[in-house]
């Protein structure tokens, strides 16, 4: 490898020529006081640091997206090892985009994220809200994979869901909508969910209710109409009211036929 200093400071990469580099399986990132180009004779040992938000000097977060959207067009194992090793830095703002590219990653391609499923779980507990609820986020995503390890961690991840922000408590309901949709942990799942229709803000309420709709129990059909039901008279938005509504009939319905 070789390093070439340059005498302009702090050199802020062009996008264009990142991605050149990334395609010739150059390794490059701005330090302070010299640009540092990084060439490896092991074209697999190839580093995403160069197309992260802060290594391009980018306030918004597009060129994390579209890292992870090659990430997961290509199947790029590697890089989602170096991302998730960067989530143990210290640089909050790499950590930041680390965890931005992995979930969006996750979103495309859940299989890739699958094999750092613990260390996601690990990040719940992180003193960083951004880390939790993006960990959250991509634990949602691969919910379908890991059932049972994420079953294992359901008193952490309901602390969580209580105790964090609004996209952290989302996500959390869909890991728990996910759960309850395996006949195996319905019965523990259910009650939980029921208890988030009557807890969430109103705001909440027509998503989680929309979603968790298809996998409600039969036994549980006339818990879920009566929990609905008791949120409709205080809530304020006509418009949220009648996709509750909506909802409700449907679930009648069902609860109807099921009766008969």
């Amino acid at each position: 490898m070789w390093i070439l200093p340059t005498p302009h400071g702090y050199h802020r990469l062009a996008k264009n020529e990142a991605e050149r580099c990334f395609a010739s399986k150059i390794v490059i990132y701005a330090q302070k006081n010299k640009l540092c180009y990084f060439c490896t004779q092991n074209h697999n040992n190839m580093s995403v640091i160069p197309l992260l938000a802060k290594s391009l000097g980018i306030r918004s977060t597009d060129p994390n997206i579209e890292l992870a959207e090659k990430i997961a067009a290509s199947n790029d194992h590697e890089a989602i090892t170096e991302l998730v090793a960067i989530l143990a830095g210290k640089d909050k703002t790499y950590q930041s985009d680390a965890i931005k590219v992995l979930y969006e990653t996750a979103e495309r391609n859940s299989m890739l994220l699958v094999p750092h499923s613990k260390v996601l779980m690990s990040l719940l507990t992180h003193k960083n809200n951004r880390m939790q609820w993006g960990a959250m986020t991509a634990l949602d995503a691969i919910a379908t994979h890991i059932k049972s390890d994420l079953y294992g961690k359901l008193t952490e991840i309901l602390d969580v869901m209580n105790a964090g922000s609004v996209i952290t408590r989302d996500h959390g309901m869909g890991i728990l909508i996910t759960l309850c949709g395996d006949t195996a942990y319905q019965s523990t799942i259910y009650p939980l969910i029921n208890h988030q229709l009557l807890a969430s803000p109103e705001n909440q309420l027509p998503a989680y209710s929309e979603k968790t709709l298809p996998v409600v129990p039969a036994e549980s059909l006339e818990q879920f109409c009566q929990t609905l039901s008791s949120r409709l008279p205080s809530m304020e938005s006509e418009t949220k009211k009648k996709r509750v509504e909506k909802v409700l009939k449907t679930a009648t319905a069902r609860l109807t036929k099921a009766k008969k």
